[in-house]
């Protein structure tokens, strides 16, 4: 069985966030943090080169695939911030109409700029699909 690419490393989170060449990207990156320790209460771990994790989460599948993600995490990308949040909790429909603009797969919510959401319910969006997840 494949084994899951993205893991922890002892990568600095604060020196990743520094490398970052947008200063708007930068930015909402520190911000994002700062949302996502609040949130989780938890330190940040950089899972591979990208993804910034909070906490880890192990699960298993019925055909006997198994391994550990973060509980909650994000990525400031070049062209958007991408958070890992579905939309599969309570009240997704309704806040994800009342976010703002942004961009949505499956699994992850793309957001050129924090400017142009409401941080209050991507909070409320971050907080129920880390819920959801430890819940499951």
């Amino acid at each position: 069985m494949a084994e899951n690419k993205t893991k922890p490393t002892s990568a600095s989170v604060n020196d990743f966030i520094a490398a970052i060449e947008n200063n708007r990207r930068r930015a909402d990156a520190l911000t994002a943090l700062e949302m996502y320790k609040e949130i989780t209460g938890l330190p940040p771990v950089m899972w591979g080169p990208t993804i910034i994790g909070f906490g880890s989460y192990h699960y298993e599948y019925e055909t006997g695939h198994q391994g550990d993600v973060p509980v909650a995490c994000f990525s400031p990308r070049k062209t958007s911030m991408v958070f890992y949040v579905g939309d599969n909790f309570r009240g997704a429909k309704g806040l994800y109409a009342k976010l703002g603009k942004h961009r949505k797969s499956v699994a992850c919510l793309y957001i050129n700029k924090l400017d142009d959401v409401d941080l209050e319910v991507l909070r409320d969006i971050i907080t129920r699909q880390m819920e959801k997840t430890l819940n499951s």
